[in-house]
């Protein structure tokens, strides 16, 4: 049941991330230089908080 977890919130983080990276392109005004990095570093910080917090409450 885990693996359903992890593969369900990675889905989610997935759409999280674009929209953060949508936000602040938007109040920026502009595109970012990197997007892809920038998109990659999102995904990853949001990625290693809830999988570790899955892990935490699932054991």
């Amino acid at each position: 049941m885990e693996a359903v977890y992890f593969t369900v919130v990675a889905i989610l983080l997935y759409f999280v991330a674009d929209f953060i990276l949508d936000r602040a392109e938007r109040m920026a005004g502009r595109r970012f230089d990197n997007r892809s990095l920038i998109f990659f570093g999102i995904l990853m910080t949001l990625a290693l908080v809830s999988f570790s917090l899955i892990r935490t409450y699932t054991g």
